[in-house]
């Protein structure tokens, strides 16, 4: 227990916390606070709908990974230096975007959006790779699942508080704001040790680009881990991508869905991945992915459950309650697992690539859904969500066996 604590309230821990702070704060500043900005000064809906474009960054980073494992910048070393560098790129595009005009130069705002997203992706890159060299492997759950918290509240801050911001000023004084929350990112960079640069890094670019995916596919399972990832969560992604729709549907009004789905519900995701953090201090991650598999996959039978039940406020708590909880602490063993599999000598290369690939279900498995629950019926459709979680909890079985500490397949 003793042990337990030191590691929870370690500075390892705090320092992951903050990056992911860091990490979070760009991505909504594109999304919907630059919405509500250019539909306030009476952009175009279709040019507003354009705009999801310039996060394309955040979905091929893999792309320049390679570069960024190559090259080591000649102060704060082969991690910090690119985080610091693309931490004050942040903070001066987000200012620049703020000096921007929507309605005059929406070119200028659309440039200026997607250097916010290059340097924002190039920043989870690095973080990505430095948790991953940073902490212990019997601590990556819990790291994970802070980073994850700190991510989360990053949004929220640029979300939530940048729109209440903008109630009360000038949406070039909020970005100006948002900017400056950069600063405890840097400070953090800054102070925070470089992580130990393992023998064998690339030293050319044809070596950064090819051994890294020449080291994973050389494993046994590379394969199996890259079907376990694409779907581990697919089910719980496909009921997620049309719960709102769902909710308006069985008669509960926005006030309520805004109220306990997402209030009560980021809340309780908070909690759900910070609580799994600490039971893989425990259980190990390859235990994790088993237990927090199977509530997953009972959580989306949840909205099942509702759909034979209908509007009651007390039964859409408890689902929300239950499967923002079982989400926050799989998604928590999931990311965990992936830095797990990626060698210390290409992380950021691997690591890019594996959560590249986790990004595909959220467009592809969310597609069709509404086509299928349209066609089958609300029930049916979460019965079928909840039964697509089976193929990726069978996969464990040659990825993450119960009895093993480490996956089967590392090597």
């Amino acid at each position: 227990m003793p042990g337990m604590l030191k590691a929870i309230f370690s500075v390892r821990m705090l320092r992951t916390l903050l990056m992911g702070f860091s990490c979070g704060l760009p991505l909504l500043l594109t999304i919907s606070l630059l919405q509500a900005w250019m539909k306030e000064e009476g952009v175009d809906l279709t040019v507003i709908g354009l705009m999801a474009l310039v996060g394309l960054p955040y979905t091929v980073k893999f792309l320049w990974a390679p570069f960024l494992d190559r090259f080591t910048l000649p102060f704060l070393g082969r991690r910090r230096g690119w985080m610091l560098v693309s931490q004050i790129m942040l903070v001066l595009v987000i200012c620049w975007l703020g000096l921007t005009s929507p309605t005059n130069n929406p070119w200028l705002v659309a440039f200026v959006a997607f250097l916010v997203t290059f340097f924002s992706a190039s920043q989870d890159i690095i973080v990505d790779a430095y948790r991953r060299e940073d902490l212990p492997d019997e601590e990556l759950g819990l790291g994970s699942s802070l980073y994850i918290n700190g991510y989360r509240i990053g949004m929220l801050l640029a979300s939530g508080g940048g729109l209440i911001m903008a109630d009360h000023m000038s949406f070039s004084s909020v970005y100006m704001i948002l900017g400056a929350c950069m600063v405890p990112g840097i400070i953090t960079t800054i102070l925070s040790p470089e992580p130990e640069t393992p023998a064998g890094t690339p030293k050319t670019m044809q070596e950064a680009v090819l051994l890294p995916l020449k080291e994973y596919f050389s494993r046994s399972g590379a394969w199996w881990i890259l079907g376990f990832i694409f779907l581990y969560k697919i089910g719980d992604t496909m009921a997620s991508a049309m719960t709102t729709p769902f909710y308006l549907d069985i008669g509960f009004s926005k006030t309520e869905i805004g109220a306990v789905v997402k209030l009560f519900g980021f809340w309780a995701t908070i909690v759900g991945s910070l609580v799994g953090g600490i039971m893989m201090l425990r259980l190990g991650i390859n235990r994790s992915l088993w237990v927090f598999g199977i509530l997953q996959a009972v959580s989306t039978a949840g909205f099942a459950l509702l759909a034979t039940i209908g509007h009651n406020i007390m039964a859409l708590s408890g689902v929300i309650a239950f499967e923002n909880l079982s989400a926050g602490m799989g998604t928590a063993a999931y990311v965990a697992f992936m830095a797990s599999v990626t060698n210390k000598k290409f992380t950021a290369t691997q690591y890019a690539l594996l959560s590249s690939l986790m990004g595909i279900p959220r467009v592809l498995a969310s597609a069709p859904t509404g086509f299928l629950a349209k066609h089958m019926g609300w029930l049916s459709f979460f019965v079928m969500c909840t039964l697509i979680a089976i193929p990726g909890m069978l996969l464990l079985l040659r990825v993450a066996p119960w009895n093993k500490k480490k996956s089967a397949v590392l090597q």
